[in-house]
């Protein structure tokens, strides 16, 4: 599966945008085949998911996975947790440690799969490549009929492809790639003389498909939509705090609240907040090694919504719709140096800031106990156990963003 994530800093902005396009129409369902073959171009569903807010949690956590490469392990933690948060049950695989097992990577792989199947047309498309080659995708249990199309080459335009362009069925890992002429079909490993034999259409009764493609996988991921996937990805900015942030910004104004708070409470996020506050203070306000990273400047916290939108503006009598909040390298080395030293924190009442405090910053965004405005920028303050958390953020409205400028920790 790794050919289908996202690498660091750079996710494939066309499997990005063929994804996000489906988070415009949240889909309850039943079963998995109550949305059949190109709907899900334009749906996300998780068959037997009901609820918006639901599917909206899921939505996230598998964008996650698409636009910033979280595992399959670290999918199955947002799942775990979402599904308690929202209380959903009956869901095929509860109760069994390999069923919850064997759910997540079908939703995780499935997902993953089809909108990167789904990206790569619109990409091999918008190149004009003559010739598209399948290639079987190395499974470790390979299907003989997709091993029989290992290497096929054919025209775009071929009716091959609008029932067999892949993936083909649950789990497959087979692939197309595109070539300018025969020659270099061949130098990617096709093979011209390959030829389809008779009654390669020809259906089998029970799942309605052709040979050797499971039901409700006789299509191609992306097609309907290839001209609205390339649109959007024209517009997809390649480093991971652009994406993360632009997250919901396509989406419908009546569901980019669930995204938003959906996103804001997942694990991974709270994860992700933590590990970037730790990489920050250990590589320090120093450059690194020539051969080494530096720490991005940016952690995204996601969107303010609509309610924190007009509450802020009010607040400090300045615009900020489409604004999220973030922490800032820099503002994590200040903490750091001014609130970090448990000796002097003491003596003011707090203790020092740690990592793991920058995770508790997400449960202040999405429910802080005040708001006030102070020399332009915005205090906020939440009790959470035995702690008052106090964050003070700047607006940067050239960045669109409420950025982190201090905090501390009463005690």
């Amino acid at each position: 599966m790794t050919g289908l994530l996202a690498s660091f800093g750079k996710p494939f902005k066309y499997q990005v945008a063929a994804f996000r396009l489906r988070l415009a129409q949240l889909q309850g369902t039943v079963k998995w085949d109550d949305v059949w073959q190109a709907q899900h171009d334009r749906a996300f569903m998780v068959a037997g998911a009901m609820k918006a807010d639901l599917l909206a949690d899921l939505g996230a956590a598998v964008d996650k996975a698409i636009s910033q490469g979280t595992s399959l392990e670290t999918f199955r933690k947002d799942f775990r947790a979402l599904v308690e948060k929202n209380g959903w049950h009956g869901w095929t695989g509860e109760g069994t440690k390999g069923g919850e097992a064997w759910r997540t990577r079908v939703i995780y792989q499935t997902n993953l799969s089809t909108s990167y199947a789904a990206g790569r047309f619109a990409q091999l498309t918008e190149a004009g490549f003559p010739f598209w080659v399948y290639f079987h995708g190395n499974s470790m249990e390979p299907r003989h009929q997709h091993l029989a199309w290992d290497g096929l080459v054919l025209p775009p335009d071929h009716p091959f492809w609008a029932t067999h362009y892949p993936p083909n069925g649950w789990g497959c890992s087979c692939y197309a790639s595109g070539a300018r002429t025969l020659a270099g079909a061949q130098r990617l490993g096709g093979n011209p003389d390959l030829k389809l034999p008779e009654g390669w259409q020809s259906l089998v009764p029970k799942t309605g498909a052709p040979v050797g493609i499971d039901k409700g996988w006789a299509y191609a991921p992306g097609a309907s939509v290839e001209e609205t996937v390339r649109s959007m990805a024209a517009k997809t900015v390649y480093w991971p705090y652009e994406i993360a942030k632009a997250y919901m910004a396509d989406l419908p104004a009546e569901v980019r609240d669930d995204f938003a708070a959906a996103y804001r409470n997942l694990p991974s996020t709270e994860a992700a907040v933590q590990q970037f506050a730790n990489r920050v203070i250990e590589q320090g306000p120093s450059l690194p090694a020539p051969d080494l990273p530096r720490v991005k400047e940016y952690q995204t916290l996601g969107l303010l919504t609509k309610a924190d939108t007009a509450d802020i503006t009010t607040i400090l009598g300045q615009d900020v719709a489409g604004y999220d909040f973030a922490v800032s390298r820099s503002s994590i080395l200040h903490v750091f140096k001014k609130h970090g030293i448990e000796i002097s924190e003491r003596k003011r009442g707090q203790r020092a800031v740690v990592p793991a405090d920058y995770g508790l910053l997400l449960q202040l965004l999405s429910a802080p106990d005040s708001r006030i405005e102070e020399r332009g920028d915005i205090i906020m303050t939440k009790k959470i156990g035995n702690d008052l958390i106090t964050a003070v953020f700047s607006r940067l409205p050239k960045r669109r963003m409420l950025s982190l400028v201090t905090m501390w920790v009463g005690v």
